[in-house]
């Protein structure tokens, strides 16, 4: 089986949550982790994993909104995450530079109330960069966390800094691309340092590339990992879930 450590669920992103959900199962994507990171989206997370049982989520504030950010809006994450048991780590949430460099001094401040809260509740964090990656990983120095880096496509020495960090790489459809270099950064780190990811309904993978992505497309970039370190998928679907399990407290049949 495998698992969707980070995709976007809701009746505007293109495709029926009940449809999306059953194209996953049937195609042995058997858990979601769904991210909601605007400050209107954060109830819905208790929508949609009331509404499905293998549905869990991330919430946080995404460094895109960091300007509408305030001090209750902390109290109110800390609120959502404690009423629900399936939400299991707090993300998206660091540093975007490429929309945003004028408000750099906000972001950061944002991005480590988040780690503060995250150490407090001992929870795992999803981590957005952009255009910030090496002030992402100094922040990240400097907190007792673990996590994800979502959506992964730095260096091979940045991948390595953050692995010994603790942090696992999220792949998504990215490494399918013609002209991504990062297969160089697969080849060279364990699959126990992986997990799978979509970022759906973004960033749809080779076959299916510029149609709206879903869950229910993991299996090609798991294919595309066996491919790269030349061993059976089955092995990227179970060190993957396996991954995914242990850092966000899942119990699952492996």
């Amino acid at each position: 089986m495998f698992i969707d450590t980070h995709m976007h669920i809701g009746e505007d992103f293109g495709i029926n949550p009940l449809k999306y959900v059953e194209n996953a199962y049937n195609k042995n994507v058997k858990i979601l982790i769904a991210s909601f990171c605007e400050k209107k989206d954060l109830d819905d997370a208790s929508i949609y994993t009331n509404r499905f049982t293998n549905l869990y989520a991330a919430v946080g504030y995404h460094p895109e909104i960091a300007n509408d950010i305030d001090e209750s809006d902390y109290e109110r994450l800390e609120n959502i995450i404690k009423s629900n048991k399936k939400i299991v780590a707090i993300g998206e949430i660091g540093l975007d530079y490429y929309w945003n460099k004028d408000n750099k001094e906000k972001q950061r401040e944002v991005f480590r109330k988040q780690l503060s809260l995250a150490e407090k509740l001992n929870m795992p964090v999803v981590i957005h960069t952009r255009d910030a990656i090496e002030e992402t990983y100094e922040i990240l120095k400097e907190y007792n966390v673990k996590g994800i880096m979502h959506c992964f496509s730095g260096s091979r020495e940045m991948a390595k800094k953050f692995i010994n960090l603790g942090f696992l790489l999220g792949i998504g459809g990215v490494v399918t691309f013609k002209n991504s270099k990062l297969y160089q950064v697969i080849e060279e780190i364990s699959l126990d340092n992986i997990v799978l990811e979509t970022d759906s309904p973004y960033m749809a993978p080779v076959p299916v590339r510029g149609t709206t992505n879903e869950s229910a497309n993991i299996p090609y970039i798991a294919e595309r990992i066996a491919e790269i370190k030349n061993i059976d998928v089955e092995k990227v679907a179970y060190i993957t879930t396996k991954n995914a399990c242990s850092l966000f407290d899942l119990n699952s049949n492996l």
